[in-house]
């Protein structure tokens, strides 16, 4: 737990956009995706590729976890984004549309052709109605698919909005089965999921209600589209003051040498099975990185 990667506000920052870029080395985002995909035009593609890697290069982002979102291979940008991006050395690569294992297995093909530092890893859109359906194999490649370095899912919900024509309602009733079953298959396989964006940049109201909502359902982070919407994830996705005390009570009880062989205690008038112990070591875990952070 000492080492946790804090992701709770993940900021989509278009490519094209050089003052976007530059903006962003002062935000307190806990990581950056810097786009070469839907947030640029087709004429503008090639001049966000080469902004996005240079930005990269020069660094300047501190502890930002950095994470280049390319154009899918099928396209006329695909090859050209995944070379460049190698070179730049990002943290992650995140692929679009990642609808099945085949994908995986190509982009882990390549990354080998390519001579990929083996640092770089590999994060997944699932936004599409056929990765919902593929998903707990899609998952299951982070084992199953030789190099494919998978780590997190990300979700696309707008792009299921579109495919499905689900509504983008209040609360997200239409798409909580797809959600939870995504976020299920990443916690079964060891993998990071974020949640989608929220749209209204300017409902920040809204964003915190939802960023609330994407925490209690079990999320890594969120991502954003805003800078408004860093301090609505940032706080939402820390846990309160309360349930760090509560957390740290919760480990001392157990710790109590008349509690060494017990497999539940009381605390505070609640009961506490030993199973709990790991939930409270992550939410202390969590509140040290945030504290050390400084955000």
């Amino acid at each position: 737990m000492a080492d946790l990667r804090l992701r709770r506000s993940v900021l989509y920052m278009p490519g094209s956009n050089q003052r976007a870029l530059d903006k962003a080395r002062e935000l307190p985002a806990d990581s950056l995706i810097l786009d070469l995909e839907d947030a640029v035009a087709p004429e503008a593609k090639d001049l966000a590729r080469e902004q996005v890697c240079a930005a990269v290069k020069s660094g300047g982002y501190g502890d930002r976890e950095l994470i280049i979102r390319v154009n899918a291979p099928q396209t006329p940008w695909g090859e050209q984004d995944l070379k460049a991006a190698i070179e730049a050395r990002p943290d992650a690569i995140l692929m679009p549309k990642v609808s099945s294992t085949a994908v995986l297995e190509a982009i882990a093909n390549r990354l080998e052709a390519l001579d990929a530092p083996e640092d770089i890893d590999v994060w997944a859109m699932i936004e599409t109605p056929a990765a919902i359906l593929n998903i707990e194999k899609i998952a299951q490649a982070r084992r199953t698919v030789p190099g494919s370095r998978l780590t997190c899912f990300v979700l696309g919900t707008n792009d299921l909005a579109k495919d499905t024509w689900a509504q983008l309602v209040k609360g997200r009733a239409p798409m909580m089965p797809w959600i939870m079953f995504a976020l299920a298959a990443a916690r079964a396989n060891g993998l990071t999921i974020l949640d989608g964006v929220f749209n209204d940049i300017s409902d920040v109201d809204g964003c915190r209600e939802e960023c609330r909502q994407s925490r209690d359902l079990g999320f890594d982070g969120k991502t954003i589209i805003h800078p408004s919407q860093i301090e609505p994830a940032n706080s939402c996705f820390a846990p309160s003051a309360e349930e760090v005390e509560r957390a740290q009570k919760v480990i001392d009880a157990f710790d109590l040498e008349e509690n060494a062989r017990r497999g539940a205690i009381k605390v505070d008038g609640r009961m506490y099975e030993r199973q709990h112990l790991g939930m409270m070591r992550r939410a202390v875990a969590w509140h040290e990185a945030i504290v050390a952070k400084g955000t």
